[in-house]
């Protein structure tokens, strides 16, 4: 079955009915895949065309050029072995992350994809900054594309609608379960949010059946809003079936699912789901996450509302604590916890893989 697509302009408008619907469709979403395809969100589509060709342009540089904006993430060498790359973003992880630096997979060599990392720019005497939240700080601007300065105001202003929209979507995301908001605005204030542009290579056509574009894994924060070009290759996995179920790329959608916080704070009511990109198109794949996690100071626990007879399944923890842990697990600094996660949601999807030694 494939992921529910849901039209949001009824949270913009003031028909209670068609509000009420929407609610509905998204608690239904939330709780059978944690995945759906979002149209009516009102991000102009020259928005997300120009953030996608900005991509592109962005990846075409050569990769000389490219390693000089990298990020300081411990990653994998396409050999496996763990190594660090360069040192000079004094650990805001921002900048460019090169083919293989992340791996989900223990059987894979590493996932078949580039990223660059971008964030809300703040400036280095920031409080938070001056404190060391994790995540936060300044952004690392490409200088060798054709229009820096063009470049850098489509992706700030992609990264702030993004985080109105995520706001907006979170309220409603209370209203599902029948919980107060009064909670989201401590929430939002100088979150993680994180917006990556990612590019694809194809897969060769004798690639190994190990070979993955991104593996299997759930994301860590409260919610991902994706972007996406139209040569495919996300794959969701549908527990209805058992089997992995494509995402087919919709002109104009967003695609957003449910991360590992959203899932604690419901108390597994809600799904935070496998999903993994495959890309066997023969094509170059373009997407643009943004993974918003919240106020790295706050504290994530269950609501009230879905503790149940038996109490809260997961202690609090800060959304700080949680996602630096989760980055250090899929980038090989520490042990791997992860797959214990993914069984616990699905043990039938996480069968096939196994954790990191």
């Amino acid at each position: 079955m494939p992921i529910p697509s849901i039209d949001f302009s009824a949270v913009f408008a003031s028909d209670a009915g068609a509000k009420k619907i929407l609610v509905e469709q998204l608690e239904a979403a939330c709780r059978s895949h944690g995945f759906f395809q979002l149209t009516g969100h009102g991000i102009p589509q020259s928005l997300l065309d120009a953030a996608l060709d900005q991509s592109k342009e962005l990846f075409s540089l050569p990769l000389e050029v490219k390693e000089n904006q990298q990020n300081r993430i411990r990653g994998w060498s396409a050999n496996g072995a763990m190594s660090l790359w360069l040192l000079d973003l004094g650990g805001f992880n921002r900048g460019y992350e090169r083919l293989r630096s992340q791996n989900f997979e223990a059987l894979a060599q590493g996932d078949l994809k580039e990223g660059y990392y971008f964030g809300k720019d703040l400036r280095i005497d920031n409080p938070k900054v001056l404190e060391r939240k994790f995540n936060l700080g300044p952004n690392k601007y490409p200088k060798d594309v054709t229009d820096p300065v063009q470049f850098r105001k489509v992706i700030d202003d992609y990264h702030a609608a993004m985080c109105v929209l995520a706001e907006i979507i979170i309220r409603t995301l209370c209203a599902t379960i029948g919980n107060d908001d009064d909670w989201v605005s401590d929430f939002i204030d100088t979150p993680i949010a994180v917006l990556r542009l990612l590019h694809y290579p194809p897969q060769a056509p004798n690639a190994s059946a190990t070979e993955r574009g991104i593996g299997a894994h759930t994301d860590f924060g409260a919610i991902t809003i994706l972007l996406q070009d139209m040569v495919g290759g996300l794959q969701v996995w549908d527990r209805a079936s058992s089997e992995w179920i494509d995402v087919k790329p919709t002109e104009g959608a967003l695609v957003v699912n449910l991360g590992n916080l959203m899932m604690r704070w419901t108390n597994d009511r809600y799904l935070s789901n496998l999903h993994r990109v495959i890309n066997k198109s023969g094509r170059e794949r373009y997407s643009i996450p943004f993974f918003f996690s919240g106020n790295p100071d706050f504290v994530v626990e269950c609501f009230s509302k879905c503790r149940g007879d038996a109490g809260p399944k997961y202690p609090p923890v800060t959304v700080g604590e949680w996602i630096s842990g989760r980055y250090a697990d899929t980038y090989g600094t520490s042990k791997d916890d992860a797959f214990t996660e993914l069984s616990s949601i699905d043990p039938s999807a996480a069968s096939a893989y196994k954790p990191k030694e």
